[in-house]
């Protein structure tokens, strides 16, 4: 049962980063002094759109299969992914000698399809309106005998993510700073609640808050009410990559004690994000991938007086909704 499987320790983050080492790209922590001018504070961005795969999933998924026995990779694996876990899978399937089956959306992102078959993934559709992933990933993980790698609900994985924020965090050291705030979008919760168990390993008075869609703000409506929440619709948002149902069981176990607050921004603003990072900060990034920086750039969050650590956590966008988000430059 889910409820026995112990969250992850900052020392399973630790363990995770020297599994990573040669494997995953360090990303940058980026400055700009137009943006901090703007916001009257200092914003540091960790720029996980140029990890491996364009998104920080790479990480949990290569921590996850890489503790796979040789019988289990013989076997493959299966994962479902509106498309940024499913690449991270993909590469990471093929980096250690294993296949791999992918559930995505009908709505996913081209780009993102496209990345799952160039690293060897079979990609499998379905509806996300009508159909379970979670179902279906386990009756084929039943019929197959493949390794089920889910996207978020695992200690390996959540630990995986997390190397982001350990990564982030002595990279503030070498500014000589320590975080105010950590802002980082969420779906199911994975990556904020690994960001949040290094960042808060090294600096305890850290306040981390959590960013999300307009009408998919489960994390900010279960902070509120004390319990996980869900989602009314699971479409109806660009912002794709972190379109949840309701926070993961493991994960709500770490982020209910982690989290300081939350701010939900709408689809305007997540593509004027997009276009000031790709103006001044010279990265591209998808909606769900910036909303941390939308919920700066639009006031849904004070961050003025403070250092800020911000999560721009994917960048496979398709063309469209790139060109879509440049127009409002």
């Amino acid at each position: 049962m889910l409820q026995q499987i112990a969250p992850p320790s900052y020392e399973n983050v630790a363990d995770a980063a020297r599994r990573l080492a040669g494997h995953a790209v360090r990303t940058p922590l980026l400055r700009n002094d137009l943006l901090d001018d703007l916001t009257g504070a200092r914003i540091f961005v960790k720029a996980e759109c140029l990890q491996r795969t364009g998104s920080f999933k790479f990480r949990g998924a290569f921590n996850r299969i890489s503790r796979l026995s040789d019988a289990e990779k013989a076997r493959g694996v299966i994962a479902y992914s509106s498309g940024n876990h499913a690449q991270g899978v993909a590469a990471a399937a093929r980096l250690n000698g294993t296949s791999a089956k992918i559930l995505m959306p009908t709505d996913a992102p081209r780009s993102k399809v496209d990345g799952v078959t160039f690293w060897g993934g079979e990609v499998i559709s379905f509806d996300r309106a009508t159909q379970s992933r979670e179902e279906m990933g386990r009756a084929i993980a039943e019929a197959e005998g493949r390794i089920l790698v889910p996207p978020y609900e695992d200690p390996f994985i959540i630990a995986g993510q997390g190397t982001a924020g350990l990564e982030a965090a002595e990279q503030l050291a070498e500014y000589g700073a320590g975080a105010d705030m950590v802002i980082c979008g969420a779906g199911g919760g994975g990556l904020i609640a690994g960001v949040g168990l290094a960042m808060l390993h090294h600096h305890p008075a850290t306040q981390i808050f959590v960013a999300e869609p307009e009408g998919f703000d489960d994390h900010g409506r279960s902070l509120a009410s004390g319990r996980r929440e869900t989602n009314d619709r699971l479409t109806g948002s660009i912002c794709d990559a972190i379109i949840t149902p309701t926070p993961g069981e493991l994960t709500w176990s770490l982020n209910a004690q982690q989290l300081a607050g939350s701010a939900a921004v709408s689809d305007e603003d997540a593509l004027d994000a997009m276009a000031f990072a790709w103006r001044h900060l010279k990265i591209v990034t998808e909606p769900g991938g910036i909303v941390a920086l939308a919920a700066v750039l639009s006031g849904k969050l004070d961050v003025a007086g403070r250092t800020v650590c911000v999560f721009a956590t994917g960048g496979n966008v398709d063309r469209a909704m790139f060109t879509r988000a440049l127009e409002r430059a």
